[in-house]
């Protein structure tokens, strides 16, 4: 689905010459002119969650079609916190959130595609994906678990898989969460250094950070190689944390004005109606 981007740090991509390291994580243009005046977004923001469980209501209503929101980023990117933003007075009934963790057996046993599908959003629901079916094309290749002809292959059924959720009402929407690495490693030690923060780091991060050059081109490749008009990647600077929040929030406010749903009409005349 087409619709105007509103003016974000957040980059959408749009063919093969995209380059990762073009993004800066830090970027907070257009939205003020330093981290020091973020409390000027904050007016926008709440603007902006009212409006979204507005169109939400009538997404809900309508029954037609549904949203997917995919967030990927690397480890301490942001997505809990950036969905959790997201979400702020959002009516849960209308809202489904999937993290998806390592296969299980019986899930390796199928397509790679097969545990994704069948977390698609219900007609008028918005679903977030907490990482996705795109693993199977960053952690699988970095670790050498697929070979390239396989997660070359898998572009092509990324690609068909989405189109066929376009063409069955769904709007999907794709944001990476990038940080640096900088950004990361402070991250990192602000969850050492704070002990109710300690259930949140796993030694095995630091084992994932000394592959982050790897890391940075799959996901490149794979922003580059399954970014359709359909099917957007929104590339999102995300070392300050309220200006990722606010471009992904203008940027699914944007998508559902574009929607535009509707509420089904009555079918009775509630002029007719007595209550008594």
């Amino acid at each position: 689905m087409k619709f105007d981007i509103p003016k974000t740090p957040a980059v959408q991509v749009m063919g093969k010459s995209f380059r990762l390291a073009h993004v800066d994580p830090d970027d907070i243009t257009p939205f003020v002119h330093s981290p020091d005046d973020k409390d000027e977004a904050s007016p926008r923001l709440l603007q902006l969650r009212e409006r979204l469980s507005q169109l939400q209501e009538l997404l809900y209503a309508e029954q037609e079609r549904d949203v997917l929101l995919i967030f990927q980023a690397m480890d301490t990117g942001g997505k809990d916190g950036a969905i959790k933003n997201l979400l702020t007075g959002v009516n849960p009934a209308g809202v489904r959130v999937t993290s998806f963790k390592a296969p299980s057996t019986g899930e390796l046993s199928q397509d790679f595609l097969w545990r994704i599908h069948a977390q698609i959003p219900k007609r008028g629901h918005i679903g977030v994906f907490n990482r996705s079916h795109y693993e199977d094309v960053l952690i699988t290749r970095v670790h050498g678990l697929i070979d390239e002809k396989t997660w070359k292959r898998r572009y092509e059924d990324i690609n068909n898989f989405e189109e066929l959720l376009t063409h069955n009402g769904t709007v999907v929407l794709k944001f990476f969460l990038h940080i640096s690495k900088k950004e990361q490693a402070d991250r990192l030690q602000a969850r050492l250094d704070d002990p109710t923060k300690h259930w949140k780091f796993d030694p095995d991060d630091l084992k994932e950070r000394k592959l982050w050059k790897a890391y940075q081109k799959a996901y490149e490749d794979a922003i580059r190689n399954c970014s359709p008009a359909h099917a957007p990647w929104f590339v999102v600077p995300a070392d300050q944390k309220w200006a990722r929040d606010l471009a992904i929030t203008e940027i699914v406010v944007a998508a559902l004005e574009a929607m535009n749903p509707q509420p089904p009409k009555a079918d009775f005349d509630p002029k007719k109606i007595v209550i008594e």
